[in-house]
């Protein structure tokens, strides 16, 4: 099917199903979200084979087996769906809809607008348990700027995790592609971090997510600054800055887009760590996370004319 399916129409129609549609709440209640599935074999694995007393190269040696596991058990779970619904348009449909549950448009606006109405309501508390629902950093002394540029970030991050990588590799590979990034992007969310306990075994997951995002990261920044009308300067200068050799970019065109200054220093589990800033611009206030996800809402739209484009391309070049 990978071979004759129009897969740019594919995912354009994922796109859209999905910003309208969203994760049905019945169905998460009913069977859980399919993120959640590769979550509990990593969390399994990782508490089997990641034993402190084992040898640094035994627990990236066991991490990088973890990493060919996952990319296995998604190509082959993917394909086995496209195998199985085949290649008619009602099946394809279908693939459509399936592909949906890797994305998060609809969700990741809905999150973000959960903060936004407290903060325009002036209850900082409210606002503070809604950021802390997507972002990892302390927030309980956080003042409204510090939550709208918490929520920002957190916005132009995910833009590209959520959105932009996932039906990339969807158009690139169909769905085992699609779940093969998700799986890697989950990977590296639970154990490829920098702390002492998964810098070894999460080190091939973290390295994995880093090599799959290269692409995306760099067309996520340039839809959000075209989507925002600006910010090229600042997507130039300060997208390197950060650790991530992915994340600085969406960040600093959301930075650049609005005229805002985002990122530096925050607190995570009480400690104090440093940042990178990106943009020249102040703090963001409220409006300017209202503004953020008007243009977020844009550059989604101008995700979808990217398959859209290249499935009329196909055709007018049959």
């Amino acid at each position: 099917m990978a071979e004759t399916a129009p897969w740019p129409w594919v995912a354009a129609l994922a796109l859209g199903l999905e910003a309208a549609l969203g994760y049905p709440a019945a169905l998460n209640r009913a069977a859980g979200h399919p993120v959640a599935w590769p979550a509990a074999v990593i969390a399994l694995l990782e508490r089997r084979w990641n034993q402190p007393a084992a040898s640094d190269r035994r627990r990236r040696l066991l991490g990088v087996v973890l990493v060919a596991l996952l990319v296995a058990a998604s190509v082959l779970f993917g394909a086995a769906i496209q195998g199985v619904l085949g290649s008619s348009l009602p099946a394809l449909t279908l693939v459509a809809l399936v592909a949906t549950t890797g994305l998060a448009q609809r969700s990741l606006y809905d999150h973000v607008a959960a903060v936004l109405a407290p903060l325009q309501a002036g209850d900082l508390p409210a606002a503070r348990a809604a950021v802390a629902m997507i972002v990892g950093r302390d927030t309980a002394a956080l003042d409204a700027e510090d939550v709208a540029a918490a929520a920002l970030e957190s916005l132009a991050e995910s833009f590209n995790d959520g959105v932009v990588a996932p039906a990339f590799w969807l158009l690139i590979g169909g769905l085992p592609g699609l779940f093969v990034y998700k799986s890697v992007n989950t990977a590296d969310s639970l154990i490829g971090h920098k702390e002492p306990r998964w810098r070894m075994f999460g080190w091939a997951a973290a390295r994995t997510d880093d090599l799959m995002n290269l692409i995306p990261a760099r067309i996520a920044g340039g839809l959000i600054a075209l989507a925002g009308g600006g910010g090229w300067r600042i997507l130039r200068r300060d997208a390197r800055l950060h650790a991530s050799p992915n994340a600085g970019w969406p960040e600093a065109a959301m930075a650049g887009a609005l005229g805002v200054q985002l990122g530096g220093d925050a607190r995570y589990d009480g400690v104090l760590t440093n940042r990178p800033a990106f943009g020249d611009g102040p703090c963001p206030t409220p409006a300017d996370l209202a503004r953020g996800l008007r243009l977020y809402r844009r550059a989604c739209l101008l995700l979808w004319l990217i398959p859209m484009a290249i499935g009329l391309i196909a055709v007018l070049a049959r």
